[in-house]
């Protein structure tokens, strides 16, 4: 009888001028070292209502709570564009300064066109609607790309060479964003979340993203028994990432298809995980620090098996 290295499930590891403004449409085991370092998690204060003449707030309110849970605020100029060039029906209403009117003028068309309400504010009622200083102009609420069940990905899988990342405890939504654009850029599949992972996509994590979050798919996975074992049916290899121990990144021949499992930034992944992956790496460095951190370290491994395939 094969000894379940889970014992059971648990848990996977390592002022405003208005335009064109239509109402809007309705127990873990042992941990293994940590290769990646400590973060903290990104709290962002709540969104308040654009100040100065016609800025009257929809009915409701401006707190995030009484948006529809599936809707997302996204803020920066690539985030916004890559919504409207994927999925422009997901788009609820904009936000923009005067000065991003003409680099935005075909989504602005497309909104007139499909009665979704856009306003042009001012930098500081941006800065209110985004939380955040680095809005670039623009300020988007846009329908939430739910993550898909991993069976469903894997029956719309083409065959041939893939890749995936497999992510447990990253909660910096700036790592997050970081990932999710080194996974675009090299063109992985999906990022893979652990069954009751609160990780989700926030207006932070798009704007570091760069447009990537509407590039990768993510992928909500069972438990980690139950993913492993479908994974390996796909054909995949599993593959650890420690901070040492592991097989020389750069000396290793990487299977065809490969998932890489990427650990907590505080905590590191459950050994048990470790343990049963088919790969463990480890990325060989000069020393002069312990580690790269979660983002940068992704960005290495998928360069590593993108070189091999």
């Amino acid at each position: 009888m094969t000894v379940d290295p889970w014992g059971g499930r648990g848990r996977g590891g390592g002022s405003g001028k208005q335009r064109g403004d239509a109402p809007a449409p309705g127990h873990r085991g042992p941990k293994a070292p940590n290769p990646y370092g400590r973060s903290t998690r990104e709290e962002a204060p709540t969104p308040t209502a654009p100040e100065g003449p016609g800025a009257d707030a929809p009915a409701g309110g401006w707190h995030a709570a009484n948006r529809p849970v599936r809707e997302l605020r996204l803020h920066g100029l690539n985030a916004v564009r890559a919504v409207f060039e994927r999925r422009p029906e997901a788009i609820r209403k904009v936000y923009l300064t005067q000065a991003r009117i003409p680099t935005l003028q075909p989504l602005l068309k497309w909104c007139a066109a499909n009665r979704i309400g856009y306003r042009v504010v001012e930098d500081e009622d941006l800065k209110k609607l985004a939380a955040s200083s680095h809005h670039e102009g623009v300020v988007a609420d846009v329908l939430r790309a739910e993550p898909v069940a991993l069976a469903d990905w894997l029956d719309a899988l083409p065959g041939g060479p893939g890749c995936a990342v497999w992510l447990d405890g990253v909660g910096n939504p700036h790592n997050f964003g970081a990932i999710l654009r080194s996974a675009a850029h090299f063109g992985i599949g999906a990022v893979l979340l652990p069954e009751h992972s609160p990780l989700a996509l926030s207006g932070a994590a798009a704007r570091v993203a760069e447009g990537g979050a509407e590039a990768v798919t993510l992928v909500r996975l069972p438990d980690p028994a139950s993913a492993a074992s479908s994974l390996r049916s796909a054909g995949f290899g599993l593959a650890a990432t420690l901070v040492s121990g592991g097989s020389d990144l750069f000396a290793t021949s990487l299977p065809e298809r490969l998932v890489y499992v990427l650990g907590a930034e505080g905590e590191g992944m459950d050994r048990r995980l470790a343990d049963a992956c088919d790969l463990r790496l480890s990325i060989p460095g000069s020393g002069a620090v312990e580690s790269l951190n979660v983002a940068a370290a992704t960005a290495v491994l998928l360069a590593a098996w993108r070189q091999q395939h």
